[in-house]
């Protein structure tokens, strides 16, 4: 079966991609409006991109109303934002983060999502979180008739809990993926096998 994309329409194609890309890991973005309202909000179509310079590329949508997500705004107005990578303890506020809220509501309150400030210069860290990166906006690319902004943001910073990078720098943690319209849980590593 052969599916010609550019035959099919924009929704359909998004239905394929997301179904064959996976697992996606999910960058629990969070920033701070100049207007001081912290602003949480999920996306899953996000990875490394590069570690010299060390940057990653998130693809932030619009909003219902054809506006730009609150991420995307303050984003582009403060250059800053903290990356969350999620545990399966935080799904469920994780999930009920991407509801579309007014501008002036912040996810953190409105679903009990407790942030903490780790570094001064960056939004917050959400609480007990495995791993957090602070990053600023290294550039915007232009996808000609795209409705998603992807953004190359570059790793200033990183967080890890004390336990979860050990003395090699190898990360241990369980993260939440998006595998198609559903979550998994990344739990059981498998080792390559050697190549002889």
């Amino acid at each position: 079966m052969i599916f010609d994309f550019e035959k099919i329409e924009a929704k359909d194609r998004y239905k394929l991609m997301a179904g064959g890309i996976i697992p996606r890991p999910i960058a629990w973005i969070v920033t701070v409006g100049l207007d001081g309202v912290i602003n949480i909000a999920p996306f899953s179509y996000f990875t490394g991109l590069s570690s010299n310079p060390p940057t990653v590329v998130v693809s932030i949508g619009h909003k219902s109303d054809g506006s730009q997500k609150d991420t995307l705004k303050n984003i582009r107005e403060t250059k800053k934002c903290t990356i969350c990578l999620c545990d399966e303890t935080k799904l469920k506020q994780m999930h009920f983060s991407s509801k579309e809220l007014p501008k002036d509501i912040s996810e953190s309150e409105t679903f009990n999502i407790k942030t903490k400030v780790v570094e001064k210069e960056f939004p917050p860290i959400i609480e007990d979180i495995p791993i957090a990166f602070f990053c600023t906006l290294y550039s915007e690319i232009e996808l000609k008739e795209s409705k998603t902004i992807p953004l190359v943001l570059e790793i200033k910073k990183e967080y890890a809990k004390d336990d979860i990078v050990n003395n090699a720098l190898r990360t241990n943690f369980k993260p939440i993926a998006r595998l198609g319209g559903e979550y998994a849980f990344l739990c059981e590593p498998i080792k390559p096998p050697k190549i002889v």
